[in-house]
């Protein structure tokens, strides 16, 4: 699969505008603050999975944006035992992760069908190998790419972005969206972009904020002034897209 091309010129602009609104030490301060996500959440999850109870696998799903509030609904539903197995299957690198993600994704389908939890089960196997394991894997949630609607940060950094693919399974979907954020991050690190942090966190920063500044330009277009002032500034977006809004410890 060739994968989409990175639209440099576009992405330069995008974070002229970031720029504007951030700080270069504020990006950096918000990759060190993903780095310590990563080390609380390897820290958490480095115990046997039997050793995992509701009190740790709580704090796991704290730690991620679309599950932070339903945490204790998550585990209502699914068991802290269940839910415990699912996530050391997907942390085993025994498999393809396009098997182990959709397996996962198995194990969680009992949340489809609950108003509010949907979201949450979307986000958070990505989150999981992503944190856990910074340095192989990468993050994928609605505001990255949405295979439904065909949105996200990366269909405003690329030019193409009909590889990704919205038919196939997530687990495949997901292994599609690592290849664009390889060339994202490859082209970044060239040009500058994706230098808020390192490995991967830098392309975290730069996708969460060119998804903030694509937000403000809607709502300023949509909504009144009034509104547009209650709105979170960028980094304050940007870290809660993030999940380090509120760190944990």
């Amino acid at each position: 699969m060739p994968g989409p091309v990175v639209d440099t010129p576009s992405a330069l602009e995008f974070q002229r505008e970031i720029l504007d609104r951030v700080s270069e030490s504020e990006l950096r301060g918000i990759a060190a603050d993903l780095d310590r996500k990563s080390a609380a959440l390897r820290d958490l999850l480095s115990g046997e999975p039997a050793s995992w109870d509701r009190a740790i696998l709580r704090q796991v799903l704290r730690w991620v944006f679309a599950a932070r509030r339903r945490a204790d609904q998550i585990l209502d539903l699914i068991g802290p035992r269940p839910l415990a197995t699912a996530i050391a299957g997907l942390l085993d690198d025994g498999d393809p992760v396009a098997d182990r993600f959709d397996h996962f994704d198995a194990c969680l389908s009992v949340c489809d069908g609950v108003k509010g939890l949907a979201g949450s089960a979307f986000d958070l196997p990505a989150e999981l190998l992503h944190f856990t394991s910074p340095d192989r894997y990468w993050l994928w949630t609605r505001w990255i790419w949405d295979p439904q609607a065909r949105t996200g940060a990366l269909a405003l950094l690329t030019s193409d972005d009909s590889e990704l693919g919205s038919g196939a399974s997530r687990g495949v979907v997901y292994s599609n969206v690592g290849q664009a954020i390889a060339f994202v991050n490859e082209t970044g690190t060239a040009a500058g972009f994706t230098a808020a942090g390192p490995g991967l966190f830098g392309a975290d920063v730069l996708l969460a904020a060119v998804y903030g500044v694509y937000m403000y330009t809607v709502l300023q277009m949509r909504l009144t002034r009034e509104f547009n002032q209650v709105v979170p500034t960028l980094p304050h977006l940007v870290r809660r897209l993030l999940g380090v809004y509120h760190l944990e410890g």
